[in-house]
């Protein structure tokens, strides 16, 4: 059985790629500089530069929670 080629689809995307998928989702002042900011600020990011969307939309979650100052986060 061969791998699925686009199954590191939403794991290796480009800072720009990233902005543009969080934009269309409805984060309209989403922009690479915003997700740069993020990574800068703890934000998981792969080592080669690329973002994991799925993990950094649950950084994103538990910066929510803890900025709104829920305990579990």
């Amino acid at each position: 059985m061969s791998a699925d080629p686009g199954a590191s689809g939403l794991t290796r995307l480009s800072l720009d790629q990233t902005a543009a998928v969080l934009h269309r989702a409805g984060a309209r002042h989403m922009d690479a500089q915003r997700v740069k900011a993020d990574i800068a600020a703890g934000a998981p990011a792969n080592p080669d530069g690329t973002i994991n969307l799925i993990a950094y939309g649950a950084w994103m979650l538990q910066e929510l929670a803890r900025r709104e100052g829920h305990r579990d986060a």
